[in-house]
């Protein structure tokens, strides 16, 4: 890895669009990809293991050390997205089993070891969430002392506006309300910076049918057709001629901040509402009468909050680091 490039650890549920974050982490110069850590979310964790290994050999970084972590929320029962993601959770395309075998620690520690040895070698990293948070709560209120060694969470999940898995909620934050509520609590505690990428900006950056074609013709079983497929897949799901990069966005905000348009806000989690459990409450409101006057008082979490997008240069900037990165199995 080149001396500059930054310290990354990315927590998955992989997923279309966490493999295509995956892939992005693996293969930029930019980022050092320290470890991956897996919860239950979009697929049953164990799947999510399996495809998580799949991606990474698929780039060529068997370095990097993978963990299987929770395997449901802290209340709820699970509820996957295969509807979305495909029966194998990453699009059926009939890519080969991995050879990548896990590491033996759960998820939860490896997070622990990989912050504090950054926080005792001088380092932080930046710590990616792109599924549910549960694995990070529980990070967070076992091992404190991790905050250490984390420069900033950025986590995919929430919105401002529209819901996905409800009108209301994101899939993530709605998956395990409580851990999200948990993790922004505690961020604010350990005085973590946070940035929420959510579904405001998350449909933004898109890749066409025939840029995905491009990918799959470099061919080798690498990144870069394993990247094609998975576009061709939503594509053909949706019945588009493009698809979202989805969860790469929150690594492209990583690599390149300046493309986010965004503002510090209030947040919460809504955990009782029947119609409106998992959404993020975000506070936009800019008259102090309004804020008195609310028998809630002002939320006491405030976070960067994702409003816009350049999504063109995200979508380039996805693209041409997978195309150009030469990762094969």
């Amino acid at each position: 890895m080149p001396p500059t490039a930054r310290p990354v650890v990315l927590d998955v549920d992989t997923g279309v669009d966490d493999a295509c974050a995956l892939l992005l982490a693996a293969t930029h110069a930019g980022l050092d990809l320290r470890a991956v850590t897996c919860v239950g979310g979009n697929a049953p964790v164990d799947d999510v293991v399996r495809n998580t290994l799949t991606v990474l050999q698929a780039a060529g970084r068997s370095d990097v050390p993978v963990a299987r972590g929770a395997e449901r929320p802290l209340l709820e029962h699970p509820r996957d997205a295969r509807h979305v993601h495909g029966e194998d959770g990453m699009g059926d395309i009939g890519w080969p089993a991995p050879t990548l075998r896990p590491d033996p620690r759960h998820a939860v520690e490896l997070l622990r070891d990989t912050c504090i040895a950054a926080a005792e070698a001088g380092e932080t990293v930046t710590l990616v969430t792109t599924a549910p948070l549960t694995n990070i709560a529980l990070l967070l209120r076992t091992y404190p002392a991790a905050a250490r060694g984390i420069a900033e969470v950025v986590f995919m999940g929430g919105a401002v506006q529209t819901g996905n898995a409800t009108a209301s909620a994101e899939f993530n934050v709605f998956h395990d309300p409580e851990a999200a509520a948990i993790v922004l609590d505690a961020a604010a505690q350990l005085a973590i910076p946070v940035t929420m990428y959510g579904l405001d900006v998350f449909y933004d950056p898109v890749v066409a049918t025939a840029e995905a074609d491009e990918l799959v013709a470099v061919g080798g079983r690498g990144a870069a057709e394993l990247a094609g497929r998975l576009i061709q897949f939503q594509c053909e799901r949706f019945g588009r001629d493009a698809a979202t990069i989805g969860d790469a966005g929150a690594v492209c905000a990583v690599l390149e901040p300046e493309g986010l348009t965004t503002q510090v806000l209030p947040i919460r989690v809504e955990l009782a509402g029947h119609w409106s459990r998992g959404r993020t409450i975000v506070d936009r409101r800019d008259w102090s009468g309004d804020l008195s006057h609310d028998p809630h008082g002002e939320p006491p979490v405030r976070v960067r909050v994702a409003l816009g997008v350049d999504h063109q240069r995200y979508s380039a900037l996805w693209r041409d680091t997978i195309l150009g990165s030469g990762g094969t199995s």
